[in-house]
């Protein structure tokens, strides 16, 4: 082991790296774990906001992030680990975009109560297939990458990328030169423009001048080499599954500065500051190199939470962002570190989409004390209250002449499981039923009109 590496494992800094000449050595793997579930929370309270159109986080979400990562992003003015995440969980079909937020899907919140490692994993997975984004755009600094047929397929080069580090030895920091030399010189290049002239496509600042077509100006470290930079600090580094020694970017790699137009730049991405890489434990369960995943011995949960007898609960140590994401989704927050459980506050959460007994474990699991006799008879009571009504969804409503009319359709053999009667002279249809039960109607000698309240609409316009 070289000094270097030995300096590397002793070094124990966290937090968002702020000025240059800053450096930082990160251990990913407890944090990607907590942070999952973090997020998981933030979708299910609706506090994620992304595009609809480019799936991206919008500004405000990446703040939000960043301020509830366990610890912070990668750099505290430029964004990583807080834009990768809405992205990564909407690969993995954690969560998906309503109405510009996101939500967790059945998928996401079944991930809630499965170890992290193996949600991770998947995740992993998920991104090699079928990543939201071409990592490549976040290259800001190369132009033209919208013109046709530039890119090659962003799929084929991630997984290179994810066969290269799977063959760097476990434990062990390997310098990204390093890794460098070993992609160039191996068929584990993943290799950005589409052919040698769709090169002439890409440059920086001026489409002419600053073309990377040129002989010798388009170094692999500074096309293929920032790709790859890319794809180990934004993904596999949030995900956990690589150690990271890294630095300011601000003039961290000079291999693109003989090119035209690179004196307007301090770096050319926002990865450039990445030195060096370890396969962490999570990152060789992820990569498929091992079977199985023990994790760190220390990571028990700590009892930090006090259910008092008038359904107060407070937090007496250290309470992570997601158990107060959760603790707030239940239950009131009336105090600093106090919160209180209340039929409204519960019945807020089941409107919501929440399900009451992932409250109860989280307590059980979490409370120093066991929840006393009222609590339970409260969330007994919400419970049976909830179960009493059933929403069926969005229907028509049908409107017949007379009861016999409404009986004689709601008994046809084709009609009956297509509507539900609603008193004697009316008929509740799904809207998914309503085209196939117009189309039986009709057999049966009527026809279904269009609604009174759309023909009122368009005669009004008329």
């Amino acid at each position: 082991m070289t000094a270097v590496q030995i300096l590397r494992d002793q070094a124990d800094e966290s937090g968002p790296l702020r000025e240059p000449g800053e450096h930082r050595v990160r251990p990913t793997e407890r944090d990607a774990q907590v942070d999952l579930r973090t997020v998981l929370q933030l979708c299910a309270a609706g506090q994620l906001r992304c595009s609809e159109r480019t799936m991206r986080p919008s500004a405000a979400t990446v703040g939000i992030l960043a301020d509830h990562l366990a610890s912070g992003d990668f750099y505290a003015h430029e964004p990583i680990a807080s834009f990768a995440w809405p992205l990564l969980v909407q690969a993995g079909s954690l969560a998906r975009i309503e109405q510009g937020r996101l939500q967790l899907t059945p998928k996401g919140r079944a991930a809630l109560k499965k170890p992290p490692a193996d949600v991770i994993r998947s995740l992993w997975q998920s991104w090699l297939r079928h990543a939201v984004i071409d990592e490549f755009n976040r290259i800001e600094a190369i132009k033209g990458q919208r013109s046709r047929n530039a890119l090659s397929a962003a799929a084929r080069r991630r997984q290179t990328v994810a066969a290269a580090v799977a063959a760097l030895p476990r434990g062990e920091w390997t310098d990204t030169d390093d890794l460098f030399d070993t992609m160039r010189h191996t068929d584990l290049s993943p290799t950005i423009a589409r052919n040698e002239m769709a090169m002439w496509k890409l440059y920086l600042v001026d489409a002419q001048y600053g073309s990377l077509g040129y002989d010798g100006f388009h170094r692999w470290e500074m096309v293929e080499g920032r790709y790859t930079l890319a794809v180990l600090f934004e993904y596999a580094g949030t995900l956990g599954l690589l150690d990271l020694d890294y630095v300011h970017p601000a003039g961290a790699r000079d291999d693109f500065r003989d090119n035209w137009g690179a004196d307007q730049f301090d770096a050319l991405s926002r990865y450039d500051g990445l030195q060096a890489i370890r396969v962490n434990d999570l990152g060789a369960y992820a990569l498929g190199l091992t079977d199985s995943y023990t994790p760190p011995a220390d990571d028990g949960e700590a009892r930090v939470l006090k259910i008092l007898p008038n359904l107060d609960i407070v937090a007496t140590g250290p309470l992570s962002a997601a158990d107060a994401l959760v603790l707030s989704a239940y239950a009131g927050h009336i105090a600093d570190r106090v919160w209180t459980v209340s039929a409204a506050s519960l019945l807020a959460a089941l409107h919501t989409g929440r399900d009451l007994s992932e409250f109860t474990t989280f307590l059980t699991r979490r409370a120093e004390n066991d929840p006393p006799a009222t609590l339970a008879g409260l969330v007994g009571d919400v419970t049976r209250r909830s179960a009493q009504l059933r929403n069926l969804g969005t229907v028509a409503l049908i409107e017949c002449a007379d009861p016999a009319l409404a009986a004689l359709i709601a008994n046809d053999r084709a009609l009956r499981g297509l509507c539900r009667p609603v008193g004697d002279r009316h008929l509740a249809v799904p809207l998914e039923n309503e085209l196939k039960f117009g189309k039986l109607l009709q057999k049966l000698g009527y026809v279904l009109p269009a609604p009174e309240i759309d023909a009122a609409k368009r005669q009004s316009r008329v």
